[in-house]
């Protein structure tokens, strides 16, 4: 069995933990709880044949006052940033943590999800923003509330993590 250590990096409040948990879990909570630090979680997957056992890093949101703690990036094999589709300025946030990790871990694989598509149409994320996203980072608009697209955004980071797409 393949294990790898992946991190969810974005602002607080966007969604990263409640997406662990409706990935790991099968379950949502309305209830906010900001993360301090960092929970690790498990999930194990089959990619191509391939049993992985996923290390799922939930790092605490950055803000104005907190940035994330390198040392919690040691080791990841690939990452998923979080934005919140109802505030764009996590977009910002999610893009300029993708450019400090690519600076720090080199040219590892990276999803950004956008987040809660259950309301796309009270995001202030337009259309445009996300057109204009690198084309070498694969985004999928997830909802953790709905579970729409979670697994794919969880399964897409281990293929490429993989090399099987």
């Amino acid at each position: 069995m393949i294990q790898k250590k992946i991190c969810l990096l974005g602002a607080f409040s966007v969604g990263k933990t409640s997406l662990i948990k409706r990935f790991v879990e099968s379950i949502f909570s309305d209830k906010y709880l900001t993360t301090i630090g960092v929970k690790i979680n498990k999930k194990k997957l089959s990619i191509a044949d391939q049993d992985i056992n996923l290390m799922i890093w939930d790092l605490e949101g950055e803000d104005d006052y907190t940035e994330i703690n390198t040392n919690y990036l040691r080791g990841s094999a690939g990452y998923i940033l979080v934005a919140d589709g109802t505030r764009a300025k996590t977009l910002d946030s999610a893009l300029s943590i993708h450019k400090m990790v690519q600076d720090l871990l080199g040219d590892i694989p990276a999803v950004l999800a956008i987040n809660k598509a259950d309301i796309e149409d009270q995001w202030l994320i337009s259309p445009a923003s996300i057109n204009d996203i690198d084309k070498n980072l694969t985004v999928i608009k997830t909802s953790a509330k709905s579970g729409d697209n979670v697994e794919e955004l969880f399964t897409t980071l281990s293929q490429n993590m993989v090399g099987t797409k």
